[in-house]
């Protein structure tokens, strides 16, 4: 039974030598020194013997079970230092290759147009105010002479909050008798600023219009400002945005906050974007009313002022011949990569 035991020891430890992957170890452990392994079934089988053998037969037992257990640890660990060697090998770095750039982010093509807006409007003196997004029912209508049940209320639709009358600016005309109440110090002081920002209507979503939109608010208030001043300040933002041959016409129009008031278009030869006609419309504008003028704080018959108000997307959409202003809220860096 000893020589066996010997046997067995030498038998397992030459198979051992042989193996050279995980699995194949595995099977030669379940083989020799698993619960039902050679060695185990050995140890068993010990109370078969005569009594006088059992002690010499148990001793070499558990001497040929410690010598497989340990030849299996190192077998192991030479193994798992090999699949190591092996990974570490394959995954070398070539530092000798040159290394990848890291794609720069780009700014948003509505926000490239806006800063071309600040930088316009801060050359000709304007500075910027910013107004809240989420307003009063007052200031977004009431103070701009749309009282409760007018019906220019309803050229604009409107989200209503749970909280009455709180809602989201339809328009960034709701910031102008916030600016003339905190700069015009008790309308003593005139004021020429743009109120940028971004309005919400509760609109169907199509090619043509969006459900939250930036717009840029422009407000003058000084003493004798006339039509004349309206009308040569925007002539000289369409120039310097659009270039110096630029023609401007304005259009009689309807805003209940500004009387007289105007829509603005510039001359353009894409026959595509213009339909045709050669002109695109690119802002609203007018006299600021005596009624939002009295609400902002300064007496209509000593103050005058001029507002206006332009859509950066649809500007740029215009200068990029981009017929769809969903995409400038989907995300999609096929498109935004382009600017």
């Amino acid at each position: 039974m000893l020589d066996q035991l010997e046997k067995l020891r030498e038998e397992a430890l030459q198979a051992l030598d042989t193996i050279q992957d995980e699995a194949s170890l595995q099977s030669w452990a379940a083989q020799f020194i698993g619960k039902k392994g050679a060695v185990t079934q050995a140890l068993r089988g010990m109370g078969q013997l005569p009594k006088e053998e059992r002690p010499a037969f148990g001793k070499l037992a558990n001497d040929v079970k410690v010598t497989l257990e340990a030849a299996y640890a190192e077998r192991e660990a030479m193994l798992e230092a090999q699949r190591l060697a092996h990974d570490l090998e394959e995954g070398e770095i070539d530092i000798t290759l040159p290394g990848r750039t890291l794609e720069r982010g780009r700014l948003h093509p509505a926000t490239q147009t806006l800063r071309r807006f600040y930088r316009i409007w801060g050359d000709m003196g304007f500075q910027v105010y910013r107004s809240r997004d989420v307003e009063t029912d007052e200031m977004n209508f009431t103070m701009l002479n749309m009282p409760p049940h007018h019906p220019a209320r309803d050229m604009q639709d409107t989200f209503y909050t749970t909280e009455p009358n709180i809602i989201l600016r339809t328009h960034t005309s709701a910031g102008q008798i916030r600016a003339m109440r905190e700069l015009g110090e008790n309308g003593t002081q005139p004021i020429r600023v743009i109120l940028p920002g971004m309005c919400y209507r509760y609109e169907q979503i199509t090619a043509r219009s969006e459900v939250q939109f930036h717009q840029v608010e422009g407000l003058v208030i000084g003493r004798n400002i006339r039509m004349s001043d309206l009308k040569g300040t925007i002539t000289e933002f369409a120039r310097r945005m659009f270039g110096a041959e630029t023609q401007v016409r304005f259009r009689a129009s309807y805003f209940p906050f500004t009387e007289p008031s105007m829509e603005v278009d510039v001359s353009s030869a894409d026959e595509r974007l213009t339909k045709g006609t050669g002109w695109l419309e690119i802002a609203g504008c007018g006299m600021v009313h005596p009624v939002v003028l009295r609400n902002g704080g300064y007496d209509p018959s000593v103050w005058s002022g001029f507002a206006f108000g332009m859509g950066p997307e649809r500007i740029t959409m215009q200068r990029h011949d981009i017929r769809d202003i969903r995409m400038f809220w989907g995300n999609d860096l096929r498109f935004l990569k382009q600017f």
